[in-house]
């Protein structure tokens, strides 16, 4: 039995490469969703959570080195696992959509961050409280009856990243505390500092800002 499809090497060895670009030791959680299908749940270092789903058979949830997973694959055997070393739960589920937007103002978003950033680097103090404050800045605004709530450029630019951005929009939702950014190739979602849940009755757009 091969835990990760033949057919589905070439997508799980793209995630867990591009994870080994942000951590060398970053940490993969593969979790069953049907009889052939499975989830790869990954923590980026800049608390965005990250997930895609692959063919494959898997009896259990394990976490495991996504470096030593990459190196796995062609045999499709799993590494040594690291189940306790996973920390944090994962979204409750597919979450509710509520606005699609257009790759390419994501990719305008993402870069324009990238821009800034490479300015503001390079000066010593303060270089890590600039990348926070640039990637908690809200780059879309969901907006559900009369409130209104900030989607972080850090989930943007994870979508970017790590390489799921096709040509088709992205949907953007909640799925209770958690905002949730589903592309083709993979998805994204980020939970808000002291919780956030949207009434799923209430439905609403989403303003684009690339700012």
């Amino acid at each position: 039995m091969r835990e990760i499809a033949a057919d589905s090497v070439p997508d799980a060895g793209a995630f867990c490469a591009r994870l080994v670009r942000f951590d060398p030791a970053a940490l993969v959680r593969l979790r069953p969703v049907t009889a052939d299908l499975v989830s790869l749940w990954s923590r980026l270092p800049f608390d965005v959570l990250v997930s895609r789903t692959v063919r494959g058979e898997l009896a259990d949830d394990v976490t495991v080195r996504a470096g030593q997973l990459l190196a796995a694959l062609p045999d499709g055997a799993l590494p040594a696992r690291y189940d306790a070393q996973w920390r944090g739960a994962l979204p409750p589920g597919p979450g509710e959509t509520l606005e699609r937007v257009p790759a390419a103002v994501l990719r305008r978003i993402a870069a324009a961050a990238a821009d800034t950033l490479r300015a503001s680097t390079g000066r010593g103090v303060g270089e890590r409280r600039i990348r926070d404050t640039l990637l908690d800045h809200p780059a879309l605004t969901l907006a559900t009856g009369a409130r209104q709530v900030p989607v972080p450029t850090r989930l943007v630019v994870a979508l970017v990243r790590m390489g799921f951005l096709t040509d088709d929009p992205v949907r953007f939702g909640t799925a209770g505390r958690w905002l949730v950014a589903h592309a083709r190739n993979g998805t994204a979602w980020y939970q808000r500092p002291g919780g956030l849940t949207l009434d799923p009755v209430n439905r609403g757009d989403i303003t684009r800002s690339d700012g």
